[in-house]
């Protein structure tokens, strides 16, 4: 139902950006646990959707990495460049150019300029992109026939566009994300939050969302008809709730191991193993304190996941870095070790 309503929204939106000079949102992918199959909790899923945004004619996006080092990972500023549109250059007399016009003929021409809506300086503001998004899903909601059922209840968020959907005792949580592909690859940079305390609303970091889910699909066209891999991954997920290891963790060891391990090994009669070789893969990266990121720096991603060049050569990121900065810490993690291992 997710991907119904999203095609729709898409659709309508699409047919209403299409002249205009704002981002045009693209087919929404679905991301994350609930589209993976691995859900910890059923009663706490949200459905994760990325939405990708191309740049609207007379712009382009350019992606600036952030060097600065204060946000840990990979995370990028989206810069939007005015480029020349003239007839000539286009051959269409409808398309005005931003820069070889005057500003007064801009003026009377164009809806409030997009540079003025949706950024802060020359670059793609996260935030103001989202309220721009929660205006769309309001207004052409009540155009859906899904509308005439449920209820919909928009909800807070500074980054993305949150909602519930409610028919009688069913209700479900969907949040969009927004993001910009790099190249044709299947690595995006996206408004999700980083791990930062804060983070500034021009910050757009690399997401790998797609990337996973695009692996875990390749892994279920391997796997045997028994394969309980996912399963396994969701008992792991259940397992760290309420624990210092991150869903994510157990996620990316997991991925490891289905990466190497045969795939005739994930059938049912094995998930005891399985689990137990995965709480032993966390065992041995505790005490290396480093637990590679499955995507970054990943020479053996399968063929069918596109990554850019530099993603795929770069130095791996190590989620458990904190463990290495930090002596108590990693104390604490070791312990919290010796509790997931007695559940």
């Amino acid at each position: 139902m997710t991907s119904d309503i999203m095609d729709i929204f898409i659709s309508v939106f699409g047919h209403l950006l299409s002249n205009s000079s704002y981002p045009v949102p693209q087919r929404a992918i679905g991301v994350g646990s609930a589209f993976e199959g691995w859900s910890p909790r059923e009663e706490d899923v949200v459905y994760t959707v990325l939405v990708p945004l191309t740049s609207p004619p007379g712009h382009i996006f350019h992606l600036e990495m952030d060097s600065s080092g204060h946000i840990p990972g990979r995370n990028f500023c989206i810069r939007v460049e005015q480029v020349c549109t003239c007839p000539r250059e286009q051959q269409d007399d409808n398309v005005l150019c931003f820069i070889h016009h005057s500003q007064e003929q801009v003026r009377r021409n164009e809806e409030p300029n997009f540079l003025n809506t949706l950024c802060t300086g020359s670059y793609l503001d996260v935030e103001k992109t989202a309220r721009w998004f929660y205006q769309l899903v309001r207004a052409v909601w009540v155009i859906l026939p899904h509308s005439q059922s449920w209820q919909l209840v928009l909800l807070p968020s500074r980054r993305s566009c949150k909602f519930k959907l409610t028919r009688g005792t069913q209700s479900f949580m969907v949040e969009i994300l927004f993001g910009v592909q790099q190249g044709v690859s299947d690595i995006y940079v996206s408004s999700q939050p980083t791990e930062a305390l804060f983070t500034p609303s021009t910050m757009w970091p690399e997401t790998y969302a797609v990337a996973e889910m695009k692996f875990f699909r390749y892994i279920s066209k391997q796997a045997p008809r028994d394969s309980w891999h996912l399963k396994c991954l969701q008992l792991l997920a259940r397992s760290v709730v309420g624990i210092g290891f991150s869903t994510y963790m157990m996620k990316t060891i997991v991925m490891h191991l289905l990466n190497t391990i045969p795939m005739s090994r994930w059938g049912s009669r094995y998930i005891l193993l399985q689990l137990e070789d995965s709480v032993e893969y966390l065992r041995c990266s505790l005490l290396e304190k480093r637990l590679d990121h499955f995507i970054v720096g990943n020479q053996r991603v399968p063929e069918v996941i596109s990554l850019p060049l530099e993603v795929q050569t770069a130095e791996p990121l190590n989620l458990f870095y904190h463990l290495a900065q930090n002596p108590t810490t990693h104390t604490q993690a070791i312990s919290e070790y010796r509790n997931l291992r007695y559940r």
